[in-house]
């Protein structure tokens, strides 16, 4: 049987699995639409959770950009880990104890407003329609490989899947959805990480095998070290960046996960207030199992990249192009230059393909004495590694397709999340909040359908050029929701910041943040029509996916300087935010 069949196999019957759960448990009211009714178990509801939060960033793209840059992308790991601990200290069980359907909702309650309520739901939408636009650049890398289309062809089938199983099911069929999904994309994560840990150091956990020795006896990540240095890379385990950006950014990713509200919404869904802190700590168990083998993932893959451009050592020759063509072992080039997202050129006609950073002044040199032309790897987008990486170390079929369901597992399930919060924040809060209160049940579920249909084509169109791999987009989406949700957030239940300080706050961290982006990433994601580049920052050292915390700090200096300047909250309101600080009992669910 061939590669593309076994692949059809795997991706079919996963996807058949999908569909089925979002049809048995299609969503037949508001309550099972926006918060599955609040029966959810916590540790199948932490399962759910981390499958919405596993997305393509942490599945297809974060192993890859540790692959190529090492320790400084660490960072991703930091951060993002780092935010479920906030979350489940901080806000969890508060919000699951105020009782309501939406992050956007708390707010305009918390700050007795409706523009509060206006103005997050516009941050809400800002930050999730920039999060899933990341995750359809990954579906659009998967399909594209597994189905043997082109990219932009991946992409808009992969629209298609969302469209069928999410806009039906609602949270309800999502998060018995992500369930499946999550044993799908742990499986396919961890299982390749096995056999190439096996095959490397001997070593069947992933983790260790990282700080173990390859077959010479050498450290894996000292001869990785030396390897990538010989060929004029920075050395893999040496922090290279700015300390103070690195820090930055961090904080940006922590207070972004502790802020996105696809996220929050998860624990809406449970009986209990305990239940919200229980899920959040079964959410970190499972993901841990990824984010304890993805630096490994990432380490092995960049050995044996190096490896293969360089069978005969650095200081031998490179890899000829007969070898790619001919040798099975690289068969895995051919296929993913079909998506355009592999690519690499014999310059210089001398019959093999040299890989080595040629902007180095010692690879300069060596370029100039052996007749090379420049890195004849022309193309190798960082968000195909994980993909690849089972062809890479030449697994068997099996393992390929596995990996093929699960990594449009990860990036699927966390745009249905996605697309579930702006479908909810444009019925919910702005239909049925503000324009037309008196909608019907029937007619709020047609309007939230309608709204996520419209959010995937919008999403997928901005997917075709996005403003970088998938875990830097998603960075820049955590930046804005640390930026304008979770300052709200936390001074809605820990201050007594009033409405006029909130609405302030919130609006100065997303504008200014908003800006900061386009400025570097260009207006609207719109390509060459940004200012600054992330090499060439606008403030100092600072890129634009760590502004996320500076606008947070802006955010809380406005919010309370306003607040300091205006009339203190009501009498009600600061009862209510002492009640919410007592996180024992949960109201049922109120529908305004």
């Amino acid at each position: 049987m061939d590669q593309f069949t076994i692949n059809l196999l795997f991706v079919g019957a996963s996807f058949a699995l999908y569909i089925g759960i979002a049809i048995w448990a299609r969503a037949g009211s508001t309550a099972e639409f926006y918060a599955a009714g609040r029966g959810i178990h916590p540790v199948t509801n932490g399962m759910a959770t981390a499958a919405d939060w596993m997305s393509a960033a942490s599945f297809i793209s974060m192993a890859g950009l540790i692959a190529f840059t090492g320790y400084d992308n660490s960072t991703y790991l930091m951060g993002w880990t780092g935010g479920y601990v906030l979350l489940a200290l901080l806000l969890a069980p508060y919000l699951r104890k105020f009782g309501k359907y939406t992050v956007s909702e708390f707010i305009g309650d918390r700050f007795y407003s409706p523009t509060a309520r206006m103005v997050a739901v516009i941050s809400l939408l800002v930050a999730s329609l920039t999060y899933v636009i990341g995750q359809m650049t990954g579906v659009g890398v998967a399909f594209g490989r597994f189905l043997e289309v082109s990219n932009t062809a991946g992409l808009l089938i992969g629209a298609c899947v969302v469209f069928a199983y999410a806009v039906f099911g609602g949270m309800k069929g999502v998060t018995y959805t992500q369930v499946a999904q999550y044993v799908v994309l742990i499986m396919a994560y961890t299982i390749p990480a096995v056999f190439i840990s096996l095959q490397l150091t001997g070593n069947p956990i992933p983790g260790l095998g990282l700080f173990g020795n390859v077959e010479s006896g050498e450290p894996l990540l000292q001869k990785l070290d030396q390897i990538v240095a010989e060929l004029g890379f920075r050395e893999y385990t040496m922090h290279h960046g700015d300390t103070f950006n690195m820090v930055l950014f961090t904080l940006s990713l922590m207070i972004g996960t502790a802020g996105l509200p696809h996220v929050i919404m998860r624990f809406f869904t449970v009986p209990r207030v305990a239940d919200a802190r229980w899920s959040a700590g079964w959410a970190l168990v499972f993901i841990a199992l990824l984010y304890l083998t993805a630096p490994a993932v990432g380490a092995m893959a960049r050995l044996n990249i190096t490896e293969q451009f360089w069978p005969n050592g650095t200081s031998g020759e490179a890899v000829s192009v007969e070898t790619i063509a001919t040798d099975p072992a690289y068969d895995w080039m051919a296929t993913w230059q079909q998506t355009g997202l592999l690519g690499w050129e014999d310059k210089n006609g001398d019959g093999r393909i040299q890989y080595y950073n040629d902007a180095s002044p010692a690879m300069q040199e060596r370029a100039a004495t052996e007749g090379w032309a420049g890195n004849e790897l022309t193309n190798f987008n960082q968000d195909i590694l994980v993909l690849a990486n089972p062809e890479i170390a030449n697994l068997p079929g099996w393992v390929i397709g596995l990996v093929a369901a699960g990594g449009l597992a990860a990036a699927l399930s966390t745009a249905a999340g996605l697309l579930l919060a702006i479908s909810s924040a444009v019925s919910h809060d702005l239909i049925k909040g503000q324009l037309n209160p008196s909608i019907s049940e029937k007619g709020e579920l047609l309007s939230a359908r309608i709204a996520m249909a419209v959010a995937i084509v919008v999403a997928t169109y901005l997917g075709l050029n996005p403003p970088g791999f998938a875990a830097q987009t998603v960075a820049l989406a955590f930046g804005l929701a640390a930026a304008s949700i979770f300052p709200a957030l936390m001074m809605g239940i820990f201050t007594k910041v009033n409405n006029y300080g909130a609405v302030a706050g919130m609006l100065a961290g997303l504008i200014v943040t908003v800006i900061y982006i386009f400025l570097h990433k260009g207006w609207f994601f719109i390509p060459d029509t940004n200012s600054f580049t992330d090499a060439d920052p606008l403030l100092g050292t600072i890129k634009s996916t760590s502004f996320g915390a500076v606008g947070a700090i802006i955010n809380f200096a406005v919010a309370f300087t306003v607040s300091k300047m205006t009339a203190s909250i009501p009498k009600e309101i600061e009862e209510l935010v002492e009640s919410v600080r007592v996180p024992r009992g949960a109201g049922a669910a109120q529908d305004h």
